[in-house]
Protein backbone atom coordinates (compact mmCIF):
# COMPACT_ATOMS: atom_id res chain seq x y z
CA UNK A 1 0.00 0.00 0.00
CA UNK A 2 1.49 3.51 -1.05
CA UNK A 3 0.86 6.95 0.99
CA UNK A 4 1.67 10.27 -0.49
CA UNK A 5 4.30 9.44 -3.25
CA UNK A 6 3.38 9.52 -6.91
CA UNK A 7 3.03 6.61 -8.44
CA UNK A 8 3.92 5.44 -12.37
CA UNK A 9 1.93 2.45 -12.91
CA UNK A 10 0.73 0.76 -16.02
CA UNK A 11 -2.52 0.12 -17.57
CA UNK A 12 -3.78 -2.60 -19.76
CA UNK A 13 -7.46 -2.02 -20.67
CA UNK A 14 -9.81 -3.50 -22.82
CA UNK A 15 -10.65 -1.38 -25.66
CA UNK A 16 -13.84 -2.32 -27.86
CA UNK A 17 -14.91 0.52 -30.78
CA UNK A 18 -18.34 -1.31 -30.27
CA UNK A 19 -20.60 -4.18 -29.78
CA UNK A 20 -20.16 -5.54 -33.29
CA UNK A 21 -16.46 -5.05 -33.52
CA UNK A 22 -13.60 -7.55 -31.81
CA UNK A 23 -11.34 -6.11 -28.61
CA UNK A 24 -8.50 -5.71 -27.79
CA UNK A 25 -6.16 -5.23 -24.43
CA UNK A 26 -3.90 -1.90 -24.93
CA UNK A 27 -1.48 -0.62 -22.85
CA UNK A 28 -0.98 2.50 -21.29
CA UNK A 29 1.48 4.43 -18.84
CA UNK A 30 0.06 6.05 -16.20
CA UNK A 31 2.98 8.43 -14.61
CA UNK A 32 2.33 10.71 -11.44
CA UNK A 33 -0.90 8.86 -9.80
CA UNK A 34 -1.59 10.37 -6.75
CA UNK A 35 -2.42 8.02 -3.92
CA UNK A 36 -5.40 9.63 -2.77
CA UNK A 37 -7.12 9.42 -6.16
CA UNK A 38 -10.03 7.49 -6.51
CA UNK A 39 -9.82 5.24 -9.13
CA UNK A 40 -11.87 7.13 -12.01
CA UNK A 41 -10.02 9.68 -11.16
CA UNK A 42 -6.99 7.61 -12.08
CA UNK A 43 -8.76 6.97 -15.53
CA UNK A 44 -9.79 10.63 -15.41
CA UNK A 45 -6.15 11.35 -15.56
CA UNK A 46 -5.55 9.19 -18.34
CA UNK A 47 -8.48 9.85 -20.31
CA UNK A 48 -7.39 13.82 -20.33
CA UNK A 49 -3.84 12.78 -21.38
CA UNK A 50 -5.13 10.55 -24.28
CA UNK A 51 -7.01 13.45 -25.14
CA UNK A 52 -4.13 15.55 -25.25
CA UNK A 53 -2.22 13.17 -27.68
CA UNK A 54 -5.12 12.81 -29.77
CA UNK A 55 -5.98 9.48 -28.76
CA UNK A 56 -9.72 8.13 -28.07
CA UNK A 57 -10.37 8.16 -24.65
CA UNK A 58 -11.01 5.48 -22.09
CA UNK A 59 -15.25 4.69 -22.38
CA UNK A 60 -16.50 3.83 -18.91
CA UNK A 61 -19.88 3.72 -17.15
CA UNK A 62 -20.33 6.48 -13.88
CA UNK A 63 -22.28 8.82 -12.79
CA UNK A 64 -22.32 9.55 -8.75
CA UNK A 65 -19.01 8.65 -7.48
CA UNK A 66 -20.18 7.23 -4.52
CA UNK A 67 -20.98 3.92 -4.11
CA UNK A 68 -24.62 4.12 -4.68
CA UNK A 69 -25.33 3.85 -8.52
CA UNK A 70 -23.34 0.99 -8.73
CA UNK A 71 -22.51 2.37 -12.44
CA UNK A 72 -18.78 1.87 -12.20
CA UNK A 73 -18.70 -2.00 -13.25
CA UNK A 74 -15.30 -2.90 -13.70
CA UNK A 75 -13.07 -6.23 -13.01
CA UNK A 76 -9.77 -4.47 -11.98
CA UNK A 77 -6.58 -7.44 -12.23
CA UNK A 78 -9.62 -9.80 -12.04
CA UNK A 79 -11.58 -8.86 -9.35
CA UNK A 80 -15.51 -6.67 -10.23
CA UNK A 81 -14.97 -3.66 -8.28
CA UNK A 82 -11.18 -4.44 -8.01
CA UNK A 83 -9.25 -6.15 -4.63
CA UNK A 84 -11.36 -3.80 -1.86
CA UNK A 85 -14.13 -5.86 0.13
CA UNK A 86 -17.63 -4.09 0.05
CA UNK A 87 -16.55 -1.04 -2.32
CA UNK A 88 -17.54 -0.13 -5.79
CA UNK A 89 -14.99 1.03 -8.29
CA UNK A 90 -15.69 4.61 -7.43
CA UNK A 91 -14.34 4.12 -3.87
CA UNK A 92 -11.24 2.19 -4.76
CA UNK A 93 -8.06 4.46 -4.00
CA UNK A 94 -5.11 4.64 -5.48
CA UNK A 95 -3.10 3.62 -2.37
CA UNK A 96 -4.16 0.41 -2.29
CA UNK A 97 -1.48 -0.35 -5.50
CA UNK A 98 2.07 0.10 -5.55
CA UNK A 99 4.39 1.80 -7.38
CA UNK A 100 5.25 -0.01 -10.88
CA UNK A 101 2.33 -1.63 -10.96
CA UNK A 102 0.37 -3.57 -13.68
CA UNK A 103 -3.62 -3.06 -13.32
CA UNK A 104 -5.63 -5.10 -16.06
CA UNK A 105 -8.74 -3.10 -16.40
CA UNK A 106 -11.55 -4.90 -18.29
CA UNK A 107 -15.25 -4.54 -18.35
CA UNK A 108 -18.35 -7.11 -16.93
CA UNK A 109 -17.20 -10.60 -18.72
CA UNK A 110 -21.64 -11.90 -19.58
CA UNK A 111 -23.23 -12.68 -22.47
CA UNK A 112 -26.07 -11.23 -20.58
CA UNK A 113 -24.08 -7.51 -20.69
CA UNK A 114 -22.59 -7.10 -24.14
CA UNK A 115 -20.26 -4.59 -24.13
CA UNK A 116 -21.35 -1.20 -26.01
CA UNK A 117 -17.61 0.70 -26.19
CA UNK A 118 -14.76 -0.79 -24.21
CA UNK A 119 -15.54 -0.59 -20.48
CA UNK A 120 -19.22 0.15 -20.50
CA UNK A 121 -21.76 -2.60 -20.88
CA UNK A 122 -25.55 -2.60 -21.34
CA UNK A 123 -27.29 -4.11 -18.26
CA UNK A 124 -30.95 -3.48 -19.39
CA UNK A 125 -31.37 -7.44 -19.12
CA UNK A 126 -31.41 -6.49 -15.37
CA UNK A 127 -34.24 -3.70 -16.07
CA UNK A 128 -36.11 -6.17 -17.73
CA UNK A 129 -35.78 -9.24 -14.68
CA UNK A 130 -37.71 -6.02 -12.46
CA UNK A 131 -40.28 -5.24 -15.24
CA UNK A 132 -41.15 -8.03 -15.44
CA UNK A 133 -42.07 -8.31 -11.47
CA UNK A 134 -40.19 -6.40 -9.12
CA UNK A 135 -43.08 -3.81 -7.99
CA UNK A 136 -46.45 -4.14 -6.08
CA UNK A 137 -49.97 -3.58 -7.04
CA UNK A 138 -51.22 -0.58 -5.14
CA UNK A 139 -54.37 1.46 -4.84
CA UNK A 140 -54.11 5.09 -5.23
CA UNK A 141 -55.40 7.28 -2.27
CA UNK A 142 -53.90 9.39 0.71
CA UNK A 143 -50.24 7.48 2.10
CA UNK A 144 -51.46 5.27 5.09
CA UNK A 145 -50.09 6.07 8.40
CA UNK A 146 -46.32 4.45 8.86
CA UNK A 147 -47.69 2.63 11.99
CA UNK A 148 -50.84 0.70 9.84
CA UNK A 149 -48.86 -1.87 8.84
CA UNK A 150 -47.16 -3.50 11.26
CA UNK A 151 -43.89 -5.30 10.07
CA UNK A 152 -41.47 -7.48 12.68
CA UNK A 153 -38.39 -6.29 12.78
CA UNK A 154 -36.58 -9.19 11.89
CA UNK A 155 -38.84 -9.00 8.05
CA UNK A 156 -37.81 -5.58 8.03
CA UNK A 157 -34.17 -5.89 8.60
CA UNK A 158 -34.09 -8.71 6.11
CA UNK A 159 -36.05 -6.97 3.13
CA UNK A 160 -33.36 -3.71 4.00
CA UNK A 161 -30.75 -5.87 3.51
CA UNK A 162 -32.38 -7.52 0.10
CA UNK A 163 -33.09 -3.79 -0.80
CA UNK A 164 -29.96 -2.63 -0.28
CA UNK A 165 -28.52 -4.20 -3.80
CA UNK A 166 -27.61 -1.34 -6.14
CA UNK A 167 -28.08 -3.59 -9.58
CA UNK A 168 -23.99 -3.08 -10.41
CA UNK A 169 -23.75 -6.25 -11.56
CA UNK A 170 -20.96 -7.71 -10.11
CA UNK A 171 -22.35 -10.97 -9.13
CA UNK A 172 -22.53 -11.51 -12.64
CA UNK A 173 -19.52 -10.99 -13.59
CA UNK A 174 -17.45 -12.97 -11.23
CA UNK A 175 -19.69 -15.73 -11.24
CA UNK A 176 -18.20 -18.70 -13.01
CA UNK A 177 -20.96 -19.27 -14.40
CA UNK A 178 -22.25 -15.89 -15.18
CA UNK A 179 -25.12 -15.87 -13.28
CA UNK A 180 -27.94 -13.61 -11.64
CA UNK A 181 -29.73 -15.12 -8.70
CA UNK A 182 -28.07 -12.79 -6.30
CA UNK A 183 -29.04 -10.01 -8.16
CA UNK A 184 -32.55 -11.39 -8.83
CA UNK A 185 -33.13 -13.06 -4.96
CA UNK A 186 -32.54 -9.76 -3.58
CA UNK A 187 -35.46 -7.80 -5.92
CA UNK A 188 -37.44 -11.15 -5.50
CA UNK A 189 -37.05 -10.86 -1.39
CA UNK A 190 -36.70 -7.28 -0.47
CA UNK A 191 -40.46 -6.90 -1.57
CA UNK A 192 -41.62 -10.85 -0.78
CA UNK A 193 -40.52 -9.80 3.03
CA UNK A 194 -42.79 -7.11 3.69
CA UNK A 195 -46.58 -7.43 3.69
CA UNK A 196 -47.30 -5.25 0.77
CA UNK A 197 -45.93 -7.89 -1.59
CA UNK A 198 -47.99 -10.95 -0.22
CA UNK A 199 -50.52 -10.86 -2.68
CA UNK A 200 -47.91 -11.17 -5.57
CA UNK A 201 -45.18 -12.96 -3.62
CA UNK A 202 -45.75 -15.89 -6.19
CA UNK A 203 -46.85 -14.87 -9.29
CA UNK A 204 -43.68 -12.63 -8.62
CA UNK A 205 -40.70 -14.66 -8.18
CA UNK A 206 -42.17 -16.83 -11.12
CA UNK A 207 -42.38 -14.16 -13.90
CA UNK A 208 -38.73 -12.69 -12.46
CA UNK A 209 -36.98 -16.33 -12.65
CA UNK A 210 -38.56 -16.47 -15.98
CA UNK A 211 -37.50 -13.69 -17.41
CA UNK A 212 -33.67 -13.98 -16.01
CA UNK A 213 -33.61 -17.39 -17.40
CA UNK A 214 -34.73 -16.05 -20.95
CA UNK A 215 -32.02 -13.41 -20.80
CA UNK A 216 -28.19 -14.84 -21.51
CA UNK A 217 -27.40 -15.51 -17.79
CA UNK A 218 -26.21 -19.02 -16.77
CA UNK A 219 -26.74 -20.84 -13.60
CA UNK A 220 -25.85 -20.77 -10.00
CA UNK A 221 -23.85 -23.85 -8.47
CA UNK A 222 -23.08 -22.10 -5.29
CA UNK A 223 -19.82 -20.65 -5.87
CA UNK A 224 -20.25 -17.72 -3.76
CA UNK A 225 -18.25 -15.34 -5.66
CA UNK A 226 -21.16 -13.68 -5.93
CA UNK A 227 -21.40 -12.77 -2.22
CA UNK A 228 -17.60 -12.19 -2.02
CA UNK A 229 -17.98 -9.03 -4.43
CA UNK A 230 -21.02 -7.63 -4.23
CA UNK A 231 -20.28 -3.81 -2.76
CA UNK A 232 -23.33 -4.16 0.00
CA UNK A 233 -22.11 -7.55 1.12
CA UNK A 234 -25.83 -9.20 0.25
CA UNK A 235 -25.72 -13.23 1.46
CA UNK A 236 -26.78 -15.75 -1.07
CA UNK A 237 -28.98 -16.74 1.53
CA UNK A 238 -31.77 -14.94 -0.46
CA UNK A 239 -30.95 -17.25 -3.40
CA UNK A 240 -32.13 -20.10 -1.10
CA UNK A 241 -35.21 -18.20 -0.28
CA UNK A 242 -36.08 -17.40 -3.68
CA UNK A 243 -35.84 -20.71 -4.97
CA UNK A 244 -38.03 -21.83 -1.94
CA UNK A 245 -40.95 -19.16 -3.34
CA UNK A 246 -39.76 -20.38 -6.81
CA UNK A 247 -40.51 -24.00 -5.55
CA UNK A 248 -43.90 -23.30 -3.84
CA UNK A 249 -45.02 -21.21 -7.18
CA UNK A 250 -44.64 -23.74 -9.93
CA UNK A 251 -46.19 -26.60 -7.10
CA UNK A 252 -49.08 -23.77 -6.20
CA UNK A 253 -49.44 -22.85 -10.95
CA UNK A 254 -50.03 -26.86 -10.61
CA UNK A 255 -53.09 -27.65 -8.98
Amino acid sequence: MTHGTAMNLTLKVWRQPNADSRGAMKTYDAPGISPEMSFLEMLDVVNERLEEQGEEPIVFDHDCREGICGACGMVINGVAHGPQAAITACQLHMRHFEDGDEITIEPWRSAAFPVIKDLMVDRGAFDRIIQAGGYISVNTGSAPDANEVLVPKSDADRAFEAAACIGCGACVAQCPNGAAQLFTSAKVSHLGLMPQGQPERLSRVEKMVAQMEAEAFGSCTNHKECEAVCPKEISIGFIARMNRDYLKARLTSRD
